[in-house]
Order: structure tokens, then C-alpha cells, then sequence
């Protein structure tokens, strides 16, 4: 454990309050049992062979802008043949957008949304087997819960807002709040879903292990535990967490996660199975052997971390305070520690951003979050941004 607390890097500016963002601050069918170890249990993956390194700096290159005129965007998938799909947090709907025309298509709402605060409908992933099921996945903020369900879409359906059937909850009882209601979900190389799950503003949550809130939980496609999680009868992979923002995987299959810190430090995870990763004890790098050190950290000024994507041997980082892209180069080395010092791109240019996907190759999405109520709207926005990058 101690060697993820190497190559921790500090770097300075402001604070704000609450989650850093600018923003102010019973389990059901699906749901297990929530209990993890009191130790954190290792990796059960042996060491990879290193994966090539990328430069020590990098560049951005905005191409295009694939479509603009979003309401509050949040979530962001793409379709097998390169669609994508786009998650309105406030108006609960889900929209498709044509990956070469930016065309957009209703597919319709989310039932039982219940917007407000950070809460509404969050994050989304399309099914791994999608070609055969045609399955949606939305992490969404209900009246008493935050939940995870699984819509069928009608590719073939001719009526626009009318093409998304009705919702399957597979997880239920995620504690919600006006504020770190987490939400980011997608699914892994081992085709198991994960959740990023925040701790609602009562930092207790965090480190009480019967809890779903302040959590990364990984999942069947069906909202099941199974083997290799920390405990077998729970979803429960990783605590200790404030507000999980982003989640990502390298070139190495290891898996990476932002979070909002509180005044002081946002930070950049690499996430082992039963790590407690600090909240409320630290935030930020604390030292602490019974802790899993952050990555990288940021004052909150300088990121207020969203979503994160991997490509070019880089790791992606949406800043919405902080209103830039950061890059951070890991060494392609098992451990992946930062190749060297966290590089930000297109600061202040096009305001908040929220999500960042990888597009392939050199290529990014990413979607911007100025409609959010905390934001100032240009004309155009909201809008998914295509970026060439190194």
C-alpha cells in the first residue's frame, strides 16, 4: 500500500467551500449486504508487463464542437458505431447525438428523477452486451434514494422522446443529499459495473462500512457482489471517499477515480479493492499507513474534479471549478505513478467542465457544464467539445 502513496504531487492556488465545485453545499430488491474488511485487501491481479510511457508534456488541439444547446449535462456513453448518448441532469432525460452530424435525438425521460441541488440524472454507461440487449444504465437521484436502473432502448422506435423503455432498478438504498450525491458509473474490463458514490454531506458515512455512501462499488450487470470484491456478499470495492467525480481505467486495466475535496485538496486515486482512501480522517496525502494516498492533488480552485478518461498513456481530468483539462502522465509501470508533474489545457476558455470520454486514438469528448445553475452560459452552450491530444 505504501507505494501508492509515491509520487504524490502538490500543487497551489485557492480553496472554496463545500465540495470545491462551486457548489453549495431502504435497500430494495439488488441491494446486499454492505459490510468490507477492516484491512484492505490486495490487488488479486499479478504485476502487468509496463506499457509505454507517454511525453512529459503534452498538448490540445480543439477540432470541432460536435453539438451545443445541452441543458445541464452530466453523463456521457457511446454507442457501438460511435453515437453518442448524453444525460440531462435537471430535465432527467437522456438524448442522442450523431457522432459525425451532432444531429440530436430525444430518447426520452427517466421516470422518478427528482432533480435538485447536485442530484438528478447523473451518470450513464451502455451495456457491454449491448449489441444483443440493447441496455442503457442511469445512476439517478429519486425522492428518497439515489439508485442505479437499466432501460431497454428501441433503436427502432420512429417516435423521438418515446424510445426508452421501462426502468429495471438493480441497485437501490444509495443514501442522497442536496449535495455529493456521486454518480458516475461505467463498466470495467471485467465488464462489472462500477459506481461512484458520494457521502451526501454527513462525512460519517464515508467510513461506515455498512454504508453505500462515500463508496466505489463494483457490481454484476444484474447489481449483484461477486468474487473479488472485498467482501463477497457486498458491492462495496473501495471507502473512505467524499464525493467520487470520474472513474477510468489505464493500460494497465488499473482503475483511477477523482474526487472533490472540502477547502484544501481534490484528488486523483488509484483504486485497490478495500482501500480506505481517508475521508473524513485526510484530505488529501496524510502519511498514514492504514490510508491509501491520493496520486496527484490539487488546490480546489485549480480543478474541483468531474469525470476523467484515459488515453495517450495520460490520464484526463474535467475541472469544473477550476475550469480547465488537466493531463497527467502515468509511467505505464504497475503502481502507475505520475511520469511527471500534472499539465492543464484550455483554462477559462469554455468555462466548467463536467465530462471527458475517450474517443479513440488521440481523440477526446469533452462536455461542458455551464447550465448547470452554477455557471455563466455562453451562446451555444452546452456542448460536446472534440479534442486531439498528446
Amino acid at each position: 500500500m505504501a507505494a501508492l502513496a509515491v509520487g504524490s504531487l502538490l500543487l497551489t492556488a485557492g480553496c472554496a467551500p463545500g465540495d470545491g465545485s462551486g457548489d453549495t453545499a431502504g435497500p430494495g430488491r439488488g441491494t446486499p449486504s454492505h459490510t468490507v474488511p477492516s484491512s484492505p485487501a490486495p490487488p488479486s491481479a499479478p504485476p502487468s508487463a509496463p506499457v509505454p510511457s507517454p511525453p512529459e508534456k503534452g498538448s490540445v488541439k480543439v477540432v470541432a464542437t460536435l453539438t451545443g444547446g445541452l441543458d445541464s449535462p452530466w453523463g456521457l456513453a457511446e454507442l457501438p458505431g460511435g453515437d453518442l448518448l448524453v444525460a440531462s441532469r435537471d430535465k432527467g432525460t437522456i438524448t442522442r447525438v450523431d457522432g459525425k452530424s451532432g444531429k440530436k435525438t430525444l430518447l426520452g425521460s427517466v421516470p422518478g428523477v427528482a432533480a435538485g441541488g447536485e442530484g438528478g440524472l447523473l451518470g450513464i454507461a451502455v451495456s457491454p452486451t449491448y449489441g444483443t440487449d440493447h441496455l442503457v444504465y442511469a445512476y439517478f437521484t429519486t425522492a428518497s434514494d439515489n439508485r442505479i436502473a437499466r432501460l431497454q432502448y428501441d433503436e427502432n422506435g420512429t417516435t423521438p422522446g418515446r424510445l426508452l423503455g421501462a426502468p429495471d432498478t438493480i441497485l437501490r438504498g444509495i443514501p442522497k443529499g442536496s449535495i455529493h450525491n456521486g454518480g458516475r458509473i461505467a463498466f470495467g474490463p471485467d465488464h462489472m459495473l462500477y459506481a461512484g458514490t458520494g457521502e451526501t454531506g454527513d462525512d460519517g458515512l464515508a467510513q461506515d462500512r455498512k454504508s453505500l455512501a462515500g463508496k466505489i462499488l463494483r457490481m454484476t450487470a444484474d447489481g449483484q457482489p461477486l468474487h473479488g470484491n472485498p467482501e463477497a456478499d457486498s458491492v462495496v470495492y473501495s471507502y473512505g471517499h467524499r464525493n467520487v467525480q470520474g472513474l477510468a481505467w489505464d493500460g494497465l486495466k488499473q482503475l483511477w477515480a477523482s474526487e472533490f475535496g472540502q477547502d484544501t485538496w481534490d484528488e486523483l486515486n488509484r483504486i485497490v479493492p478495500g482501500g480506505n482512501y481517508g475521508w473524513p480522517r485526510a484530505e488529501g496525502k496524510a502519511g498514514k499507513t492504514d490510508l491509501v494516498d491520493p496520486v496527484a492533488q490539487w488546490k480546489t480552485s485549480e480543478a474541483s474534479p468531474s469525470g476523467i478518461a484515459f488515453a495517450g498513456g495520460s490520464i484526463w481530468m474535467a475541472g469544473l471549478r477550476g475550469e480547465r483539462l488537466w493531463r497527467i502522465p502515468l509511467s505505464g509501470k504497475e503502481g502507475a505513478e505520475p511520469l511527471a508533474a500534472p499539465q492543464s489545457f484550455l483554462e477559462g476558455k469554455y468555462g466548467r467542465l463536467r465530462t471527458v470520454l475517450a474517443a479513440g486514438g488521440d481523440r477526446l469528448w469533452l462536455v461542458t457544464s455551464n447550465t448547470d445553475k452554477r455557471g455563466t452560459p455562453k451562446p451555444g452552450d452546452d456542448r460536446i467539445l472534440v479534442l486531439e491530444v498528446r
